[in-house]
């Protein structure tokens, strides 16, 4: 399974903001559409990634505030990135090697989505529920031996 393939049930919504932004309007666009993660995009390129754990580190530094800072001041400047053809498998050694928990998909420098850890497990455990289905499906279908048959070679 790919990334493609996440993402195209996913869908294409995508949310992002400039390094530039303040810090409190890109916590109010996460708020508002109740997602974990902002990609930051400047003159079309991706230059980061805003997440709850940037927007958290930032208030716990700032005693309880988002006060003035810019979301440039707080990003993850240099964020796991994978491709459209990016296995899953790899994707989520990679998520877990750095504790990502959303990850930007390009396609050169094209932004294509973001898929998030939650989507790379919902897809694992969608396909294991398939690979279930048909084996359970399989044995049920299983020939009857007849009498005197001889053994199964294994």
């Amino acid at each position: 399974m790919k990334v493609s393939d996440i993402l195209r049930v996913k869908g294409g919504t995508l949310f992002t903001v400039s390094p530039d932004l303040p810090l409190g309007e890109a916590v109010r666009t996460m708020a508002d559409h109740d997602i974990g993660s902002l990609v930051v995009m400047d003159h079309g390129d991706l230059t980061g990634m805003l997440t709850f754990r940037e927007v958290i580190a930032a208030v716990v530094k700032n005693n309880g505030s988002v006060g003035a800072k810019i979301v440039r001041s707080v990003m993850d400047d240099a964020p796991l990135t994978c491709t459209p053809e990016t296995e899953i498998d790899e994707v989520r050694r990679m998520m877990l090697g750095r504790h990502a928990r959303y990850m930007p998909v390009l396609n050169g420098k094209t932004l294509m989505g973001v898929i998030s850890f939650y989507d790379v497990a919902k897809a694992v455990v969608d396909s294991q529920d398939f690979e279930n289905r048909m084996l359970k499906a399989y044995i049920r279908d299983w020939p009857v031996e007849e009498e005197g048959a001889a053994e199964p070679k294994l």
